[in-house]
This record gives C-alpha cells, structure tokens and sequence, in this order.
C-alpha cells in the first residue's frame, strides 16, 4: 500500500508539474484595438473567445528584413495656420497627440519647402528675380506659422524625431515657363537650385531644427498642373542630384544629409529606381527613395517594391505622402470612416485603363491595408500628409480639399480624433525607430499582419481583420502560444515585452 501512495503521490507531483510547465508556456502579452464598434487603442482583456475555429499566427523573430526608420506625418502651413487659430489648451492637445509618449509617438516626420497646395498662398523663400546667389533668400514666411509648430512638437517629443524637406517648386523666374505650376528648372539655374538646399538646411539649423534628409522634387512626374510643381524625367533627377545637389551639399559640409529621389507614385517606380541605380556613379549621391500612395485605393504595388529593395537593398525606401484625397472630411462620424463611401482622385479622372485601381474604399481600410502591406514588402518609413485640416479639408489655396486624421473647427475651438488617428498610432507608437520587420507566418488571409522587433526586444504584432466578422487566433512566437480574438472590421496591435 505504501508503494502506491508513493507511485500516486510521485505521479501527481509530475502532473502538477506538467501543468505549472504548460501554465509558463502561455505567451504574455498586452493587446490594443481600434474598431468600427468603438475601440480607440482601447487595451483589451477579456476576448470572450467565439466558439469557431481558431486561425494561427506564427511569429518568427530569426527571420529579419528591413529596419524601421519611423512613422509620422507633414508639416504643412495649413496645419500649422489652424492650430494658431485653436485655444492653447487644444493646441498642446493636439501636438501631445502626436507626438508625445502617451501619443502617437510620431519619429519621422515631412514639411514643404516653399509653398504647396496645403499653403495658404504662392510663396518662395528666393522672391528676388535673377538672385544666382541667393544673397536674399529668406524662411521668414515660416516663422509665423510652419517654424513654431515644428519646435512646439521637438518639445513633446522625448526620443525626437526626423524630419524631411520637399519642394514643390523652385521659384517661377527659375523656371522655362516662368510659372509656379508646371515647367522645367532651366539648367543655368541648377547650381542656384542645388545652394537653395543648403541654404534651407542653414536657416533652418539657426532656428534650432535639424533636417535629416530631402526629397529632390515633390511628384516629378506632375500633378495635372494644379498647383504648384515641377517636372523632371527620371535622368533629368539623376543629373541633377548626381552633379548638383549631391557634390554641393557635400562641399558645404552637409553630407550627412539623406537625399530621396523620386516622391511620387509607385506604378512608376521602376524606370526613376533603374536611372538613379544605374551604376555607381549615379547611386553616389542617392540615400534611397520615396513614394506616394495615389495611384490605387487598394493596391500596394508589392512587385515595384521588391524591385526597389533588389536593385538597392542598402537604400531607404520610405512612402512620403498619403491622405484620404478629393474628400470634404466628414466630422464627428467615425462609423463614416469604416465605410466604403470614399472616392478618390482616379473616381472621376483616372483614364479607363485605370478606373479599375480606384473604387471606392473605407478610408481605415485604406491606411490599414497600404501601412501593412509596405512594411511586408521592403519600405522602411511611412509618412501621412497633413496632420491638421479643418472641416472644409483645407485651408488650401487650390481647394484641394483632403481628409487629415485630426480634423478641427477653429470657429468654436473644436477637435476631431478621427479612426485615422488611431490607425497611424497602431504603428507609430509601438513600432519604433531601428526596429527590424520579422517573419510572419498565418492560416489566414484574410486577416493582415506584420510584425516588428524593436531595439528594446519587445515585439508589436498588428493584426488588421477587414471582415465584418470577429476572428479567433492563436499566436505562436517559439514554444509560447495564446489564444487570442479580434473583432471584425478591427486593428490590433499585441505588444509581446522582452522574454
């Protein structure tokens, strides 16, 4: 008899142990949604697991592909405009928003050099007509506004972050049509264009603010001649950053400074990757590329991607522009954004060949969708356009009016956090600057994920599910699983802290 209760006793001593060694295998982890039902990175708990079949998700962290150089949005004289127009309390808000800890935690971020649409006039930093030297070029028009937005944001920022300039024009008496929209740099004036950089990064360095890198020309291609712009071929870009602007800011001890070439949408990527990679002559001068969003509501050009990160897989690839475009935004409605009721540009111009790439789409699902999508094929950074707008989608001199994720009525001192600000966060909080994109593995497609390990060894996983239905799924990274729920129409981010 003792025997036995030494045997029983031995056995459920093992058993116990068993238990106690499956309970340890149990991933820890810490879960946030954003949802058509409500959730606004909400944390969440309790997943009430559905009795249906669970998907499975497997992590795995020795597989790795870029490193992340940030996430974020623009500074643009609108934004900046309408949040002098806000009381001080909502203007702390609304930087805070973004680019505090506790917010969005924005780390690379684009502004305009000279005027764009989102100005609220045609201005150049160069006013003085035949002024080879620049002996009078002045960032005066941005001290008003622009200037002390972007300083305003370095203050909430604790780790900082990059940002980026772009022109979208040099000033018209440069130019062969002498306008500010449309037209060609005339080639006696690419020394002038090449100094206008430098001098840029001068007056923007006595004013306390560090630029990381340029892009040499916002939408090279054009933009239907609209608003302000500037054309350039594919070879005309390369010549220019080759023997212009790259040996100028490295003569004026500014070689640090990132060069993209490019900036525009990702059909073309090709033919502007094959010029400027040609050979080792043109690479040169080149730090990468960036790219826009605008020629599909749905459609991430992966193949284009991978091409880009072959031909030049040291480079950046970063997008540099996107927003929910030709859209009045709608206040206060966040089911509207979970819709597909928006249309875009190519609704209405886009040439029939083309109609195909711009149905309509939900503006959550269009972030969501593009954001995970280019982190699984190679891009490293991604950057929305305007953070700021006002109910009528401006202030914007052209009325091109678009959708930015914080929309606000400076009339009666109001703000709107749309669904679009929660989406940027599920990235840009959580996935931080030099971390690295890990494999992914899933049972299901229709749920869309990506995956980063951050510089702390903590890892976000975001989880999109675009179908109106809950999902259930296990998450696997090595021997540790969780079982797992996300509603429908929903992004999660799971946080899995260093084991």
């Amino acid at each position: 008899m003792k025997r036995y209760v030494q045997f029983f006793s031995i056995l459920f001593t093992a058993v116990l142990i068993m238990s106690c060694s499956e309970q340890k295998e149990q991933l820890q982890v810490e879960v946030f949604e954003t949802s058509a039902t409500g959730n606004k990175l909400t944390p969440i708990s309790d997943f009430n697991l559905a009795d249906t079949e669970s998907e499975n998700i497997i992590i795995n962290p020795e597989k790795e592909y870029q490193t992340i150089t940030g996430f974020g949005g623009a500074f643009t004289e609108a934004s900046a405009y309408l949040l002098n127009k806000l009381s001080k309390e909502n203007r702390k808000k609304i930087i805070d928003a973004y680019f505090s800890k506790e917010g969005a935690h924005y780390s690379l971020t684009r502004t305009h050099m000279n005027s764009c649409d989102f100005s609220l006039s045609n201005y150049s930093y160069t006013p003085v007509e035949g002024d080879k030297n620049l002996e009078h070029f002045t960032i005066d028009e941005d001290k008003e506004d622009l200037i002390p937005f972007i300083k305003d944001a370095m203050a909430a920022s604790t780790d900082g972050f990059k940002i980026f300039g772009s022109p979208w024009t040099a000033s018209p008496w440069m130019k062969d049509n002498k306008k500010w929209v449309g037209g060609k740099l005339l080639p006696e004036y690419y020394d002038t264009w090449a100094l206008f950089f430098s001098k840029y990064a001068d007056a923007y360095k006595a004013e306390g603010i560090d630029i990381w890198g340029f892009t040499v020309e916002n939408e090279p291609l054009g933009n239907g001649n609209n608003w302000e712009s500037m054309h350039y071929t594919p070879d005309e870009m390369t010549n220019f950053v080759q023997n212009y602007l790259g040996p100028k800011l490295e003569a004026d001890g500014k070689g640090a400074i990132k060069i993209l070439g490019y900036d525009q949408n990702r059909e073309h990527l090709k033919e502007w990757i094959d010029s400027q990679y040609k050979n080792e002559e043109t690479s040169k001068y080149f730090d990468g590329t960036a790219i826009h969003w605008y020629a599909s509501t749905f459609e991430v050009f992966p193949e284009e991607l991978q091409y880009a990160h072959n031909k030049a897989p040291n480079k950046y690839l970063i997008q540099s522009e996107a927003c929910i475009d030709a859209e009045v935004p709608v206040w206060k409605d966040d089911t509207w954004y979970w819709k597909k009721e928006a249309t875009d540009w190519g609704w209405d111009w886009a040439p029939e060949k083309d109609k195909h790439l711009h149905p309509k789409y939900a503006p959550v699902n269009r972030y969501a969708r593009d954001i995970i999508g280019c982190l699984n094929n190679w891009v490293d950074g991604w950057v929305d356009w305007n953070m700021v707008l006002d109910k009528k989608g401006g202030p914007n001199w052209f009325k091109n009016w678009c959708i930015a994720p914080i929309i606000v009525d400076p009339d009666n001192d109001e703000v709107y956090m749309t669904p679009l600000y929660y989406t940027m966060a599920h990235f840009s909080k959580y996935i931080r600057p030099e971390a690295k994109v890990i494999g992914v593995e899933k049972s299901d497609d229709g749920l869309l994920v990506t995956a980063a390990k951050n510089n702390d060894q903590s890892i976000a996983v975001v989880v999109f599910n675009e179908s109106s239905d809950p999902k259930n799924f296990k998450l696997q990274l090595n021997k540790k699983n969780i079982d797992l729920k996300i509603n429908g129409q929903a992004i999660q981010t799971i946080v899995i802290p260093k084991s």
